[in-house]
């Protein structure tokens, strides 16, 4: 077993889609039954790049398409089910157009209104652009003095840990900068003394509550506070974002297909509709999304979707997860105290391997102790060189066989947390901070042995350089004998198998700048 390891500067980024797909196609291609097509003009002209979208729900649950207009302002939305939908136009610079009705086959044009201001044009920019008008704590203030100082926590060394913390902290789950995060519009601003106060209640509400106040408290919660009020306050004033480009050349050819899955409570965190080694299998099958309690699928062929109740193997109390929102001290802005039913489970991560079945990263069980065979004193190969006595992250492992409609669950020693396979169908996990973790599918395939399926390798850097992990090694926290390797924690975020050596890769998020490791396994596990 060897290992190696690098800094790098960390970039962590979500995005949560959907029922979305896309492919090329030419919009000023001749309109068929199927399509419905028509040109966008305005006072100054033919109107290019601006989106057109088309939305019905007659389909068996709300379904949309939106293409481009090109340099003539033509359109052609391809390709859509038999059905009444609503088509209008929205683009950068432009009002909102009135919804017209049209069916497929048929040819609509639009005339096109200018914004009525520079305000009223900006609503429509994407997040980011809002976000931009942030005004961060200058290089110069750093390292933090604490609240009783500056206001920016001493842990905050350098401008780049507080933009670091920013995005790793509060962007990986929200989309900072939507109507929601800028202007607070379910607040009543009027029962707030400041801006701050709205800002700390806000922070405050639902059962993630704690987990933000917590964030904010890594940057230091009095100049945070102060920051987010001062660009809510300048989106009140009147203060708007620099306005995108339209899209232009190929951006044009692009056609976006939505469904709506789901609730209206509904995270789905990730979604699967192939073996992404080979990602020809299941062409237009089923889309799977996964997030907290909610295992979601839909048929893009008859538009159908449906959520599966996921299961654990012995009977659990719901106690809410990071998407959940119930009987918090401060009540969720838009659920109050209502208890939003679901599941234990707290699915995360789907990936499809080349059976159709689509692995997931859930709680199987409740605790977090270990079976015994996970312990010390076990005669399992990798409890034997390093012992997981608890699993805290609380994840394990289970698939979801499309054929037959089931579950299989896999009780790990490890926490998981993401997943991706090897060429050789290992399945290799994140999400503790101790070691990384695999299971042999094909192993468990023979005979449903999760014990003998799975191993673990604990994270030891090869520091002293002499080409292998020897024990004993240098413990986290302890002082460094630069003649031993060095044991290293942290959690696991990202991870992927390099199908040319076999070697495994993690990224670590934390602490900043983020770290990348590189793993290989020896003959010892």
């Amino acid at each position: 077993m060897r290992m190696s390891h690098r800094l790098v500067g960390a970039v962590c980024a979500a995005l949560v889609i959907v029922g979305a797909a896309a492919w090329l196609s030419s919009p000023v291609a001749r309109a068929g039954s199927d399509d419905i097509s028509g040109t966008i003009r305005s006072a100054a002209g033919p109107e290019a790049g601006v989106w057109v979208i088309a939305e019905t729900n007659d389909l068996e649950t709300k379904f949309a398409k939106i293409v481009v207009t090109d340099n003539a302002g033509k359109f052609l939305i391809p390709d859509l089910p038999a059905a009444s939908y609503q088509v209008w136009v929205r683009g950068y610079g432009l009002a909102d157009s009135d919804k017209k009705r049209a069916r497929p086959g048929d040819t609509v044009s639009f005339t096109a209104r200018a914004a009525a201001s520079p305000q009223a044009a900006a609503q429509i920019y994407p997040s980011n652009y809002w976000y931009s008008l942030l005004q961060i704590p200058e290089a110069h203030e750093f390292p933090g003095t604490g609240q009783g100082g500056n206001g920016i926590a001493p842990g905050m060394l350098t401008q780049a840990h507080w933009i670091d913390r920013l995005k790793d902290g509060c962007e990986l789950c929200h989309q900072l900068g939507n109507k929601a995060t800028r202007e607070m519009p379910m607040l009543d601003a009027t029962k707030f003394e400041s801006t701050e106060a709205a800002w700390a209640h806000r922070i405050a509400a639902s059962n993630s509550g704690p987990l933000m106040q917590n964030t904010l408290g890594r940057l230091g919660s009095k100049r945070a506070l102060a920051m987010y009020a001062d660009w809510s306050d300048q989106v009140k004033g009147g203060q708007v974002p620099l306005p995108p480009p339209r899209p232009q050349g190929k951006e044009r050819n692009v056609v976006l297909t939505m469904w709506s899955w789901g609730s209206a409570r509904t995270v789905v965190h990730d979604e699967v509709a192939t073996d992404k080694r080979n990602p020809n299998l299941y062409a237009n099958g089923p889309i799977y999304g996964l997030g907290g309690s909610a295992f979601v699928l839909l048929d893009p062929k008859t538009h159908r979707t449906r959520m599966v109740d996921m299961v654990t193997r012995v009977p659990m109390k719901f106690q809410g997860d990071e998407y959940r929102t119930a009987n918090a001290n401060v009540p969720s802005l838009y659920w109050g105290n209502d208890p939003n039913p679901g599941t234990p489970a707290s699915g995360h991560n789907p990936m499809m391997d080349d059976k159709g079945r689509v692995w997931l990263t859930q709680v199987i069980r409740p605790g977090t102790d270990n079976p015994d065979w996970c312990k010390s004193g076990s005669d399992h190969p990798s409890a034997k060189y390093f012992p997981i006595a608890q699993n805290n992250i609380r994840r394990q492992l289970s698939y979801y066989d499309s054929k037959s409609g089931k579950f299989v669950l896999i009780d790990t020693c490890y926490g998981t947390h993401h997943l991706q396979f090897g060429n050789d169908d290992t399945l290799w996990l994140s999400g503790d901070t101790n070691v990384i973790g695999w299971l042999n599918t094909k192993k468990f395939d023979q005979g449903g042995d999760e014990r003998a399926s799975q191993g673990w390798c604990p994270t030891v850097l090869d520091t002293n350089g002499d080409g292998k992990i020897t024990r004993p090694w240098n413990e986290p926290g302890a002082p460094v004998d630069p003649a031993k390797d060095t044991r290293i924690t942290s959690f696991n975020y990202g991870i992927i198998s390099n199908p040319k050596d076999g070697s495994v890769w993690a990224g670590k998020p934390g602490p900043m700048p983020g770290s990348l490791i590189r793993m290989e396994l020896g003959t010892n596990l």
